[in-house]
């Protein structure tokens, strides 16, 4: 039967990930993922599309969440507490592939740490952290209910990828690329950033899927994850590594314009919602409750999730 391989979680937008053996499950996405978000002057996202090295700074969030250690490749740390608006923490205007939404800054001297070990071209380098999630953000309504929100993830709660899927593509990227063992090397499901990834399927079964059972939570599959240039770099070194996956996924694994690798969900839950609707844990059985045809996929931009 399939089961869940693996969980993971990502406290700050495209920095380093962190792989807990449980997690919670809230109705914006796993507790404690992409709940912070670095932002320029303008309170844009900044992620590893801009610069691939973000994902370099690991992040240590206290058991509570109160509080978050960042280390940066240099070595150096910075810690500070979660800022919220009702403590009295600016209220900043930010922004996720043009949908904008308030999160709390944190403090200036954050800013300072960030902007010293971040390239110069980014110039003013804030921390925002998303202190009201049950309220900030909706999930786009051609995919989702009207009280259904995400935290700072591109789009939606969760992403699932399978181990099948990807050793089916990474079979796909040595036949393409035979003479060059560089390009052929298998990826590793972290290019891909998910949250839960699961064991036990064929490959590209998670395509026919329109709601899961994971241990005890159900959730619904929203839409198939297109994927950009994040894919290509190497999430232990920084480094851009391309063309792969993105030159097999367009050769092989291509829904329309988007290049697609694993399923956006949204947590089923009830009317009015708990704030932790469950815990998921390593090893839980994945039950598949209804199967269909994917969704078409509207002209958004490539989203992945960084």
């Amino acid at each position: 039967m399939p089961h869940l391989a693996s969980l993971h979680l990502y406290p700050v937008k495209s920095m380093y990930r962190l792989s807990p053996s449980s997690a919670r499950v809230q109705p914006w996405g796993l507790a404690g993922d992409r709940r912070w978000m670095l932002v320029d002057s303008d309170g844009t996202a900044l992620t590893q599309r801009d610069e691939p090295s973000i994902g370099q700074f690991r992040p240590e969030p206290s058991a509570d969440g109160s509080v978050l250690t960042l280390t940066a490749p240099d070595g150096s740390t910075h810690t500070l507490a979660a800022p919220t608006v009702a403590a009295g923490a600016p209220a900043a205007e930010v922004a996720v592939f043009g949908t904008r939404f308030e999160a709390a800054e944190a403090g200036k001297d954050t800013s300072v740490w960030l902007a010293e070990r971040l390239p110069a071209k980014f110039g003013e380098v804030r921390l925002v952290h998303l202190d009201r999630p049950a309220a900030s953000r909706p999930i786009d309504p051609r995919y989702a209910g009207p009280e259904e929100t995400v935290s700072m993830a591109d789009g939606y709660p969760l992403l699932l990828t399978t181990t099948a899927s990807l050793a089916e593509l990474n079979a796909r990227i040595a036949e393409d690329h035979p003479d060059d063992p560089r390009k052929a090397a298998a990826l590793p499901m972290e290019r891909f950033r998910p949250n839960l990834v699961v064991a036990g399927t064929e490959p590209w079964a998670e395509d026919g899927w329109r709601r899961i059972r994971v241990g005890g939570l159900e959730f619904r599959v929203a839409k198939p994850c297109g994927r950009c240039v994040v894919t290509t770099t190497d999430q232990e070194t920084g480094e851009r590594r391309g063309p792969e996956p993105l030159r097999a996924l367009g050769r092989h694994h291509r829904f329309g314009q988007k290049l697609v690798f694993g399923q956006n969900l949204v947590p089923v839950r009830p009317v009015p919602a708990p704030e932790v609707l469950g815990t998921l844990t390593v090893g839980d059985d994945v039950e598949v409750l209804e199967r269909g045809p994917a969704p078409e996929l509207g002209p958004a931009p490539e989203r992945d999730r960084p």
